[in-house]
């Protein structure tokens, strides 16, 4: 998070970021952060009462930041949260190890769970690093143009549309005629026809979301 978009504005003071190292609050000599799991299975479970410490400590009472655990179980990252989560206060990232999270600090610390995948990974910080990138990028000033964020993929369930630039002729492909031609607004439905083809062919779940909405 220190390189590139996110960087620089990490520099000027757009955002911030605090880490929370979860064994701080572990238990014991050796700070034990998890226990094998009730009822029997392989794997270790962050305990809830060293999770919670730790929670606690990084949003106190009052604060107002939505809590969110990274969990491959949970609702799929989606542009409108990144874009709710832009303009909010800011979220507190809980990243898991292990085989899992105790529920019962999933509830009571109110833990909305969130998922960028149908994949497991060995922690929720590498999630959580896909979901700051996602959502530091769209912060005012982070991006040198604020109308780039407004044409992506997702933006309107559906993909983008697809880029070309110089030159002219590569490896005997040509830049399609209508994106040279000066014709703004044929330039305009050539992209839009094209983000539906694409979306159409590649994410048959998104298009049918898109022709809901019009």
């Amino acid at each position: 998070m220190g390189a590139s978009l996110a960087g620089r504005a990490l520099e000027r003071g757009a955002w911030s970021l605090e880490t929370v190292p979860i064994r701080e609050f572990g238990e014991g000599r050796h700070r034990l952060v998890d226990d094998t799991p009730a009822g029997g299975s392989p794997g270790m479970v962050l305990r809830a009462d060293v999770l919670a410490r730790a929670i606690d400590h990084a949003s106190p009472p009052g604060d107002e930041r939505p809590r969110i655990l990274l969990s491959p179980r949970g609702e799929p990252l989606r542009q409108p949260l990144v874009r709710e989560l832009s303009a909010g206060p800011g979220v507190v990232l809980v990243c898991g190890r292990f085989e899992g999270v105790d529920e019962r600090v999933i509830e009571r610390r109110s833990l909305r769970e969130v998922s960028i995948g149908d994949v497991v990974l060995s922690g929720g910080e590498i999630a959580a690093l896909v979901l700051l990138d996602a959502v530091v990028r769209l912060l005012p000033g982070v991006m040198g143009n604020a109308s780039s964020g407004e044409t992506e993929s997702f933006e309107s369930d559906l993909l983008e549309h697809p880029h070309y630039t110089r030159p002219a002729v590569w490896e005997g492909l040509a830049i399609p005629p209508v994106l040279t031609s000066g014709d703004h607004g044929a330039v305009e439905r050539w992209r839009r026809a094209e983000a539906e083809r694409l979306t159409r062919e590649r994410r048959p779940d998104l298009w049918e979301r898109a022709s809901r909405r019009r």
